[in-house]
């Protein structure tokens, strides 16, 4: 039942709270750089608060799993919580109004829209069958994990190297 208890999963919470923090920083640090640009792109400054969502989301996951002796209610109720904000700040961020023109739809869903409700949905369904004690628990977690990090390093690939091609392809 290690989907149940929370201190066997110590060392994937410290690898992803230490892998959002780390990829948080490389975010801010692409952003600063390239500040103007992201600027004069009305679109940028919303992609980049998207972003930061996506690597906040397993910061506190991560963070919230490494509080000892915390009960599996509380767990699950601080996951529920997590997914509910920050699949909700996601959906405003990423909502069609703030696609890119260079984005075509396809890419948009697939790339933004579409992660950003899986990773909401999969913390939700994390916390909730930890409270229910069945269902899968701390396991529904390490896809939204990996799905909202994947994501997020594509937004950051896109704040540090492609606002800066002439002709600017944002197929992530």
């Amino acid at each position: 039942m290690a989907g149940y208890e929370s201190h066997l999963w110590f060392e994937f919470a410290l690898a992803i709270v230490g892998a959002a923090a780390v990829l948080s920083g490389l975010l801010f640090v692409a952003m600063s750089i390239n500040i103007e640009r992201i600027m004069g792109i009305v679109t940028l400054p919303t992609r980049g608060a998207g972003t930061l969502v996506l690597f906040v989301i397993p910061l506190l996951i991560g963070t919230w799993i490494l509080i000892p002796e915390q009960s599996s209610m509380m767990l699950g109720v601080e996951l529920v919580a997590t997914g509910l904000l920050g699949g909700g700040l996601l959906l405003r961020l990423n909502r069609p109004s703030k696609r890119a023109e260079q984005e075509t739809w396809g890419v948009w869903l697939l790339g933004s829209y579409v992660p950003s409700i899986v990773v909401a949905l999969l913390a939700v369904l994390g916390g909730i069958t930890l409270i229910a004690d069945r269902g899968g628990g701390l396991y529904w977690v390490a896809p939204a994990v990996v799905i909202a990090l994947l994501t997020g390093l594509a937004g950051a690939w896109v704040m540090l190297v492609e606002i800066l091609r002439e002709d600017p392809h944002w197929e992530f």
